[in-house]
């Protein structure tokens, strides 16, 4: 190749850029060139350049296709030509670098099928389109709907691009490309779809669509089906229904205050309506162009006066494809205004026939046997356009497998890195006999010393109190069945040398602290130190009281660490566990600030709710520990969510209640009925019982709640109970006044305690015998069994009064079933169920990925995807081996888009 030649060429290719790059700046109005327009400068420029391509050795079929772009340029409208002048530019590039052409070269090439090798056409007998079969695409392996294989290879399929497909059809051209040359090509701008210009490029932004691959993972909302309208005559008065019917007349009326009626007479086979627009006078003319022509409408069909009117809250106007083939469903997608359904359901179109089956596969052959899958490829073409509703599920089906995997495999590389990139530490030795009053005889875990004498368990800076008498033996109460089988699974972990990393569950009071008190006595025996952390100041001093009573017997100092502490007593605090002195922190967040440090920190109890998550962990680590970790949950959660929201933690349930503990009585009332509740709150005050009264207040403004609040205090202490001592607690105050309020009622001050939800966890005041929630129907069920867990802590009966303003079936249903359960796990199911797993969310507050096809109600998907992620870790870790290469690159992504919004 003379590089003489290639200099010359590189003026007019210049030249040639910049022509078209101000006829881009133009719109595409072919006002670039004077005097013939582009298609002459075109053919002026060809000739010139011919001879120089010749010299420079380059192939000429680069500037025949480069002509046959801009052939006939003027004739096309301004959105084609923007198409055809990109694939020119794209040429010109390949021209300028001949060795090297660019990525955004590649994609605009490969965008319509141009760039590959030219094939004579007598080599392949095309066959009329008639003759030719409808090309899907097989999975491997074969899934539970199976797809046919095309009949025509593809290394035969002729080279000229074929008439336009019929609806559904897949260009399995796009299938040749490989590798990077797919990514490069999924990552080029959406600008590159015809008939997106600037106006539409910023509409499609807005979606979040800025590459080819986002607009193919754009996917719809649902899909319809226009042969499964309801009919005109069997719509129903006062529901949301769609229908489907010819439209005849158009007409707009005027109304008061200037408003407008647009009204469309719609008919079919069972009869007309009269569909109303209300205020959008402009659909006039689009109405009025599709008189003739089908409108799907969805809205309510109600009787104002004498006429009966059907106010439509969206409409479509299908297109004739939609309709004639029966049985096909349509896709609908969430829009912005001023983009169509019909606009981007022509883009969504145009890239899945191109690019659908260049979507990389990131799942090995072996894990699409396991969960009977199809490709990742067929999954994103089908969940667009499928032929029927059996291919929707199974594109579905591997949609929302993907989402549910990457969660789990991300869980699994976080549990690995706390656990096994930590140094190891000591495993501890397990002194059974020091916890339990009949340790058990048969137990076979590592480290456990049951008959051993325990000469010098614990630290030189601490000593333990020799005893005969085991933990157990100096509580108030023996421990049960449930938390000594999870106080082993604890110690199991603990006698390993990886960090421990583990979930306890258990419902309203089942004793969690109490086995926390069990897992930070063994790590002190051992000779380290422990911390339990909480969500409040007021529920670290409750801790703090509980757990010291626990372990003095023993002698085991313990020290409590709360942002509002003097400074003085904080760090006094400080210095003990620096120095060992202390074996036991309790407090809040304020335990992992960077002024404290610990001697030999060893184990870690943590609240959900107190946001301790990976990076509370690293921090940790950042200060050089690696503490065995138990998490403890405040609500029950469903089994199928705890395997996702909590994946990288084991899980350990406390699933039976203490013996002889009373039922709560609880009722449900419409709430003019609350003076029953009234007169039971008397009651219970006369015999030196207390009260709680909460209130669910929804102003959004924190400031108007608190007057609400204050409004509705007033009300009862003036009107309801005018010699009774009230109190109020509500999240707006300051600490030390919340801690005043709790400390009065605790000690019996108040006989009733008016507040917000900020009581719903781990207030504990074994006196109080009546909660009476307002509103209830506002909370969820498994909130309403934490409010209700604040009473029956105590020797006496207790009562829990639910009042509901709305009587509707699902809130009769909801708290129908409130008053009959009282096991918290079984609500947590039945909230799943009710409510959905938005509320469950919010539990995990270190951070969940947003679905966008999963359904975290999904009971076997969940277990599916949790199964398998468990044996491909377990057979490769990090997954390093070279199948699961593409899985690992994709499973990075995926969180790390989560992690940058």
């Amino acid at each position: 190749m003379s590089q003489t030649s290639t200099n010359a060429l590189a003026p007019h290719i210049e030249r040639a850029r910049k022509i078209f790059q101000h006829e881009q700046r133009t719109n595409y109005q072919d006002k670039a060139i004077l005097g013939g327009g582009l298609e002459s400068f075109v053919e002026r420029w060809v000739a010139d350049t011919r001879p120089l391509m010749q010299d420079a050795g380059f192939d000429l079929t680069l500037l025949q296709r480069f002509q046959t772009h801009l052939g006939g340029y003027r004739q096309l409208e301004p959105a084609e030509r923007a198409n055809h002048l990109r694939l020119a530019l794209a040429i010109l590039n390949e021209m300028a670098q001949p060795t090297s052409t660019t990525p955004e070269t590649k994609a605009l090439l490969h965008a319509t099928g141009k760039g590959q090798p030219t094939t004579k056409s007598d080599d392949v007998a095309v066959k009329p389109r008639s003759q030719v079969k409808k090309p899907t695409i097989q999975s491997e392996p074969r899934p539970p709907m199976p797809i046919e294989q095309p009949d025509v290879p593809l290394a035969t399929r002729p080279v000229q691009p074929p008439p336009p497909p019929p609806p559904n059809t897949i260009h399995l051209e796009a299938g040749m490309s490989q590798g990077h040359t797919s990514l490069t090509l999924l990552s080029a701008d959406v600008s590159a779809v015809p008939g997106v210009g600037p106006t539409i490029l910023k509409r499609l932004h807005h979606l979040g669509i800025r590459t080819i691959r986002d607009l193919l993972f754009y996917f719809p909302r649902e899909h319809r089906d226009y042969s499964k309208m309801t009919p005109i005559a069997d719509i129903p008065f006062n529901e949301v229904t769609t229908t489907m019917g010819l439209i005849w007349e158009v007409s707009v009326k005027r109304t008061g205050k200037g408003g407008t009626r647009t009204i469309a007479t719609i008919s079919d086979d069972s009869g007309k309506l009269y569909a109303t627009w209300f205020n959008q006078p402009y659909l006039q003319k689009q109405l009025e162009r599709a008189q003739g022509c089908y409108i799907v409408v969805t809205g309510k069909k109600a009787r104002f006066g004498n006429k009966v009117e059907f106010t439509v809250q969206s409409h479509e106007l299908p297109e004739q494809n939609d309709l004639l083939n029966t049985g096909r469903l349509v896709p609908t997608y969430a829009l912005t205004e001023g983009l169509s359904a019909k606009v981007l359901r022509r883009f969504t179109k145009w890239v899945v026939d191109r690019y659908a089956l260049m979507v990389p596969e990131h799942l090995s052959p072996d894990i699409r046997q396991m969960g009977s899958l199809i490709t990742l490829p067929q999954a994103v073409a089908k969940i667009h356009y499928p032929d029927n509703e059996a291919e929707r599920v199974i594109a579905h089906r591997r949609l929302a497998f993907d989402e549910l995997f990457m969660i789990q495999l991300g869980m699994q590389e976080r549990r690995s890195r706390w656990q096994y990139e930590a140094p190891l530490g000591s495993a501890f030795t397990i002194y059974h006999d020091k916890i339990f009053i009949d340790p058990p005889t048969n137990d076979t875990e590592e480290n456990s010393d049951s008959q051993a004498e325990h000469v010098g368990i614990g630290s030189t800076l601490w000593s333990v109190t020799a005893t005969n008498e085991p933990l157990e033996a100096t509580l108030p109460f023996r421990f049960t069945d449930a938390q000594r089988r999870v106080i082993r699974e604890i110690f199991a972990d603990l006698a390993r040398p990886q960090p421990m990393c583990r979930l306890l569950q258990g419902d309203v009071g089942a004793g969690k602290t109490a086995v926390a008190a069990a897992a930070l006595f063994m790590t002190v025996l051992n000779g380290s130190q422990g911390a339990i952390m909480a969500p409040t100041e007021l529920l670290a001093e409750q801790h703090a009281r509980s757990i010291s009573q626990m372990l003095e017997p023993f002698g085991i100092r313990t020290v409590l660490l709360t942002g509002s502490q003097r400074a003085s007593e904080r760090a006094r605090g400080r210095a003990m566990l620096e120095s060992g002195e202390a074996a036991v922190a309790i407090g809040t967040h304020a335990l992992i600030q960077d002024d404290v440090r610990f001697y030999k920190l060893g184990l870690v109890v943590v609240d959900e709710q107190h946001r301790f998550g990976v990076e509370q962990r690293d921090a940790l680590r950042k200060k050089g520990y690696h503490p065995h970790m138990l998490v403890m949950t405040a609500t029950p959660i469903p089994r199928t969510l705890s395997l996702t929201l909590y994946g990288d933690l084991d899980v350990s349930v406390i699933d039976q209640l203490p013996p002889g503990r009373q039922k709560i009585i609880t009722r449900w009332r419409i709430g003019a009925r609350r003076s029953e509740s009234y007169e039971l709150i008397r009651q219970q005050v006369n015999e030196e019982r207390q009260a709680f009264i909460i209130c669910p207040l929804i102003e959004e403004s924190e400031s108007l709640q608190v007057k609400a609040a204050t409004t509705e205090y007033e009300r009862l202490q003036r009107e309801v109970f005018p010699k009774l001592r009230l109190g109020l607690l509500h999240g707006a105050m300051k600490t030390t006044e919340k801690d005043q309020i709790m400390h009065r009622f605790r000690n019996r001050e108040l006989d009733i305690l008016i507040a917000t939800s900020v009581i719903e966890v781990g207030i504990d005041v074994p006196n109080a015998t009546v909660m009476v929630i307002e509103d209830a129907d506002r909370f969820g069920l498994s909130q309403l069994h934490q409010f209700r867990g604040r009473v029956g802590r105590g020797k006496h009966q207790s009562y829990c009064y639910v009042l509901s303003a709305d009587a509707g079936i699902q809130s009769q249903e909801r708290l129908g079933v409130f008053e009959e359960i009282d096991d918290g796990f079984r609500l947590a199911e039945e909230d799943l169920r009710l409510r959905g797993p938005g509320d469950f969310i919010g539990v995990r507050q270190s951070g969940m990925p947003e679905l966008r096809i999963a359904d975290l109600g999904d009971t076997h998907m969940i277990e599916l995807t949790r199964n398998i992620a468990d044996k491909i870790w377990a057979s490769d870790p990090y997954l390093r081996q070279p199948e699961h290469t593409a899985l690992r690159e994709r499973m990075h992504l995926f969180w790390h888009e989560f992690m940058s919004h």
